[in-house]
This record gives structure tokens, C-alpha cells and sequence, in this order.
């Protein structure tokens, strides 16, 4: 559900070079552009492609990723990592099928996580973070339990599979599930009230393909399925749907 685009990782690399120009001696990782075609918004309303970076960067202690973020790992033991992280929710406007609902801002997300990973190539993680930034009712708490696996496929192609549930509290989920009354008799959708609790599950499938020297492409395409309350939103149901796709493709370079 959350998505990154290059306007909130702007900010993001702000905060990263947060000292000074000599913080950029040491990174390693990945960086890369690309297209992502996808929901544009979490109940699948209608969809779009949307540019998005491709971040995979390590200072010390310090990661700048895609999909999670700015971590600080604070504690590093025996492949136990735990900090504080934050990324950036993107929002809602909601035109076409859903004029007259509240468009929702986009927000940062700001918590904690933890981690294992003994090798560089398998990790299993939980977050916990609070949505900030938005309207009263639009700053909820949310969190995530996932885990990954790398593997190498020949020719220097490398696969990896991951999974994570995504769950929310009612007033997150509220945010783009919810109808109240007065967005009912402006919309025609049923009112509805979501409560908190597991709103769905992601399966990413991804490939990296070496292009020359440095550089790769990359590619995922992901299945997001709708459960609980999210999946039994009215707004899913009449315009929306449970099971959603996503695809990107990315040109990156890698240094070190």
C-alpha cells in the first residue's frame, strides 16, 4: 500500500545529507529510475504509471531503501538489527469513480522496526509506525510483518521473493476505506466504517538482470490481496476491487 514516488524521496534524500557533501563518502548500494504501473489508490480504484526512483543505499549504519525507507540501525548484533525508520505514505485524490470523497494527504510514516537477517540474502522484519502529516482523522497507526529471500538464477541474474502483511488501525484504515455520511450522499457509495486489523497481503516477485559494468535492470511485479475490513469496503466493492497488481521496471547503477 505504500508507495514511493520522487517528489516524497526528494525529501527523504534531504534528510539523508543531512551534515554536509562528505556524508556521500562511504554510501554503497544501488540507485536507479523507472515506471511503475499501478493502483492509484489502495482500494484499486482505477490504475496508472507513475515515475519512481530505485533506492538501495548503505552508510554505516544508515539505509536509504525503496520500500523502507531511512532506517537507522541503533542496534546490530549476531544479524538482529532494531531502530527507528521513516518513510513516506502517499495520498489520495479522489477524482474520476471517487469524486466526492475527502482527498487524503500525503504523510510521512514514522516508527520502529526490526530485523534478522543472518546473510545478505534472506531477511525476515516487523514495522510499527504512526502516520503523521495529515487531517485529524488521517494519522493512524500502521505496521508490517514481511520477510525476503534472495537467489541466484545464472548469468548473473538474481531472483527474490518476498511476502508481508500489512495491518492498520480503524482510523488509518478509515482513510481510504471508510465512507462517511456525508461522503455517501455525495458519492452514491454505501457509509461504511472500517475497523483496525490485518488489511492485506503483498507477494513480490523480483529479477535484477546485469545490462554491463555497474548497471542492471530491474524488474517486480507484485499481488496485493484485500482482507478483512479493507477488502469489505463499499468502495471496493462497487469500484474497487480485492486482488491488485502492480508492475516496475527500473535502469540502475550499483557502486561501491
Amino acid at each position: 500500500m505504500y508507495r514511493i514516488t520522487c517528489a516524497a524521496f526528494a525529501g527523504l534524500l534531504g534528510l539523508w545529507s543531512f551534515s554536509n557533501a562528505a556524508l556521500a563518502e562511504g554510501i554503497t548500494g544501488e540507485v536507479g529510475a523507472g515506471i511503475s504501473y499501478q493502483p492509484h489508490d489502495p482500494t484499486a480504484s482505477r490504475y496508472e504509471v507513475r515515475p519512481v526512483p530505485y533506492l538501495d543505499l548503505d552508510w554505516g549504519s544508515v539505509s536509504l531503501g525503496t520500500d523502507d525507507g531511512l532506517t537507522w540501525s541503533a542496534l546490530n548484533t549476531h544479524g538482529f538489527t532494531a531502530g527507528p525508520y521513516i518513510n513516506y505514505l502517499s495520498g489520495r485524490t479522489s477524482n474520476g469513480d471517487l469524486q466526492g470523497l475527502r482527498n487524503v494527504s500525503d504523510m510521512a510514516e514514522v516508527g520502529g522496526f526490526v530485523q534478522y537477517a543472518p546473510a545478505d540474502f534472506w531477511r525476515v522484519y516487523a514495522q510499527l509506525g504512526q502516520a503523521v502529516g495529515g487531517g485529524h482523522s488521517q494519522s493512524g497507526a500502521l505496521g508490517k510483518l514481511g520477510g525476503e529471500l534472495g537467489y541466484p538464477l545464472g548469468g548473473g541474474i538474481i531472483g527474490s521473493s518476498g511476502l508481508v502483511a500489512h495491518f492498520a488501525d480503524a482510523r488509518q484504515t478509515n482513510t481510504f476505506f471508510g465512507v462517511d455520511d456525508n461522503e455517501a450522499a455525495s458519492t452514491g457509495f454505501r457509509p461504511y466504517n472500517a475497523s483496525g486489523g490485518f488489511q492485506n497481503l503483498t507477494l513480490t516477485q523480483s529479477f535484477e538482470f546485469p545490462l554491463a559494468a555497474n548497471w542492471s535492470l530491474l524488474t517486480s511485479a507484485s499481488w496485493i490481496h484485500l482482507v478483512g475490513s479493507a477488502a469489505n469496503s463499499s468502495i471496493v466493492k462497487e469500484t474497487g476491487d480485492v486482488n491488485q497488481g502492480q508492475v516496475q521496471t527500473a535502469i540502475s547503477y550499483k557502486f561501491d
